[in-house]
């Protein structure tokens, strides 16, 4: 369970991903993956073409 911290953090992260699905890097082991870190949050998501769609693949919240 995350507590309220992470939980915000979490929150602003995926905002960041949803104002801009290019932020990150390319996934190492996928290239239709981006892989997003910012203030201990690491986020694996895929866009879809036009970017309108995003799916989240992996979260993990230190």
């Amino acid at each position: 369970m995350l507590s309220a911290a992470q939980t915000a953090v979490l929150d602003h992260t995926l905002n960041v991903i949803a104002a801009d699905p290019g932020a990150g890097k390319q996934h190492a082991t996928a290239s239709a993956l981006r892989d997003y870190e910012h203030e201990g949050v690491r986020v694996i998501f895929y866009a879809t073409a036009l970017g309108s769609i995003l799916i989240v693949t992996y979260v993990e919240v230190d």
